[in-house]
């Protein structure tokens, strides 16, 4: 495509420094407690949650060259985490009410990022604060019931234990508006902020527990200087769109099994999840009466009917929401065996430990385990917690998946194999169902070089009838579909596979293929061995505690000449490349583990299959509504395949 510009570029660049002012309310959320305000008044009750708006004003020094992606900021000033905890109540029935005008000289070094080259930018770094003012107003007033009371005096004064300076971090976003033409060598902007500062490090006393989360809003007006360029002339521009080299393939089974039994060692997450502002055990883990506990039998909790679920996590899930009883059924067959409950709470230790007392109530009165065998403590976050420093998104999700109960046991009658200490993994239920649509059976569509072409691509499915059927759009280069959806009721067929492409231009690639698939339907009961591995949030470490299983349990299942399908999965939290590169990693590093256990033994003659469906919930094992079930989604699958006569 050929065409003539005529270029009259603006006189001046944008700024390289700026300078400004930036103003803002702070909305500061109070959490924790506090009670002894100063070494001489303590207050007849402790108060907790809390939140207030408080002044943010300081001066700004930024610096990011034109058409760069990053660059700097330093804001210096004053800095208000102002605000009153919730109204409590005295011994008197008297409403007790505690405000503070606490405050800081705030220092925050920032490094910028303007993403898209745009005036849309991003910036995170840490914030050093200095303690300005550190009063308190507590007022006590009378009891509703007495009116002709007189109320004490309100308490003034300064909290003690105050830290002097704190160390803590900010993420935020803004936008540049322009307020001047690039045709002036001074130009002003104003630019609209919010940023977040989570509560790690704002703890404001050294003693007790209250800290601090902010969320921050305002505006900034800056000022710069843009240097001059010189006005380009009219010029002749030939301009070249060059298709980008996309590769298009399909693997098609030549058999499509369409169910198999599979005997499955299903292993038990040693975790209780609790609902949210509750210490009761929740409604959906399955409870025993007393006199139910004898006809208990771990074994068949497959052809138990679900509590509450459905779909593909109903009978798995059952399995998991018996956790309780199975521990409970060990430890009466195991008398010598004791276990630790730890409960972990975003309000505190107190509360997480109201959750561990009520798993280990309900194992005394139900199994008539002996108190003394369980031990119980709490905690304000897991050992192995999900929300860590540095992860800010989809935080929601992250906590709910922390407010659970551990089973922790050194035991070996109740741990997995090869497995000692008190974070061994509980030892799995054997179970025995029909997967329908065995992994073995995925048609797998391949668009080698649609990350870099395409910002999204579809797929059409046309039958010898002329029939179609859509699916799509994808982000990915691989994606799986079970064989059985695309082939219905039919024995075989062959397909026309036509791929469309969107690219990043605007343009559309259609490529086209062939594909027969055959029905597949065996004339005996076919029986394959299932093993899964379960990863913590956003962990690989796994492998290393199941190495020993893997060698001297998994391996030696493997028959001779036969098939292994590794797959890989994760929970939905996170970006949706990075958990398809986890989920293949975690299933290669596996895949490792067994071929390598294999060629000690002198054998070569094993085939295996590595995917990676990352979040992919069309092929995830369970649903990702609960903290359970996304705790069972990052794992990795291990299908022992038999050979076909």
């Amino acid at each position: 495509m050929q065409l003539t510009l005529q270029a009259q570029e603006a006189q001046y660049t944008k700024p390289t420094w700026k300078f400004g002012v930036a103003a803002g309310a702070n909305f500061n959320f109070y959490k924790g407690s506090t009670h002894e305000l100063s070494t001489t008044f303590t207050p007849p009750v402790v108060f907790n949650d809390g939140n207030g708006v408080g002044l943010y004003l300081a001066p700004l020094l930024e610096f990011q060259r034109p058409d760069a992606r990053f660059g700097f900021m330093l804001q210096a000033g004053y800095d208000s985490r102002k605000g009153a905890f919730d109204q409590k109540e005295t011994a008197c029935n008297c409403p007790a009410d505690l405000s503070t005008n606490l405050s800081y000289i705030t220092v925050e070094p920032s490094l910028r990022l303007a993403p898209f080259k745009s005036n849309f930018y991003l910036y995170g770094g840490p914030r050093f604060a200095f303690n300005l003012d550190k009063s308190f107003t507590y007022e006590q007033g009378i009891n509703p019931d007495f009116p002709n009371q007189i109320a004490p005096a309100n308490v003034e004064g300064d909290f003690s234990n105050v830290e002097k300076s704190i160390i803590s971090a900010q993420i935020g976003a803004g936008l540049d508006i322009p307020l001047s033409s690039q045709k002036n060598k001074t130009q002003f902007m104003l630019s609209p902020f919010v940023a977040f500062q989570p509560y790690f490090g704002q703890n404001p006393r050294s003693i007790e527990t209250w800290n601090l989360t902010t969320v921050r809003a305002g505006i900034v007006l800056k000022f710069g200087q843009g240097r001059k360029i010189q006005e380009q002339k009219e010029e002749e521009i030939v301009v070249v769109f060059i298709e980008p080299k996309v590769e298009f393939t399909v693997d098609a089974p030549s058999n499509v099994p369409t169910e198999r039994r599979v005997r499955e060692m299903f292993p038990l997450r040693n975790y209780v999840f609790f609902n949210i502002g509750s210490t009761e055990i929740p409604n959906r883990y399955k409870l025993l009466k007393k006199d139910e506990v004898k006809s208990f039998r771990a074994d068949q909790l497959e052809t138990v009917s679900p509590l509450t679920q459905s779909g593909r996590s109903a009978r798995q899930m059952n399995v998991y929401y018996n956790v309780i009883n199975i521990l409970g059924d060990r430890m009466v067959k195991y008398p010598l065996s004791t276990i630790n409950l730890v409960g972990s709470s975003e309000k505190g230790a107190e509360d997480g430990k109201k959750m561990a007392e009520s798993v280990k109530v309900y194992l005394v009165n139900v199994f008539e385990i002996n108190s003394s065998r369980i031990g119980t403590k709490g905690q304000f976050k897991p050992d192995t917690a999900s929300e860590t420093l540095g992860k800010t998104r989809e935080l929601e999700l992250l906590q709910d998946g922390d407010r659970r109960v551990s089973i922790e046991s050194s035991a070996p009658d109740l741990l997995m194999e090869f497995q000692s200490g008190p974070n061994s993994p509980l030892k799995p239920i054997e179970i025995v169902a029909v997967q329908e649509a065995p992994v073995d059976s995925y048609v797998t569509f391949n668009v080698k070089g649609a990350n870099e072409a395409f910002t999204s691509w579809s797929l059409k499915i046309t039958d010898s009838k002329g029939v179609s059927q859509n699916f799509g759009p994808y982000a990915n280069e691989n994606i799986s579909i079970p064989g059985k959806l695309i082939l219905g009721t039919r024995p075989e067929e062959t397909f026309k596979v036509t791929m469309t492409g969107q690219t990043k231009n605007g343009s559309i690639i259609v490529k086209e293929t062939n594909t027969h698939m055959v029905l597949w339907t065996p004339s005996e009961i076919e029986e394959g061995l299932r093993f899964s591995i379960i990863f913590e949030f956003d962990e690989s470490k796994a492998t290393t505690i199941y190495e020993k299983y893997l060698q001297e349990v998994v391996t030696p299942k493997i028959p001779k000449n036969g098939k292994v399908i590794i797959h890989g999965h994760t929970d939905v939290i996170g970006d949706l490349s990075y958990n398809q590169k986890l989920s293949l990693e975690r299933a290669n590093e596996v895949k490792s583990i067994i071929e390598k256990s294999l060629s000690k033994s002198g054998r070569s003659d094993v085939k295996f299959e590595i995917l990676g469906f990352g979040e992919d919930e069309n092929v995830a094992p369970f649903d990702n509504k609960l903290p359970e079930e996304r705790a069972y989604n990052r794992t990795v699958i291990i299908d022992i395949i038999p050979i076909r006569n």
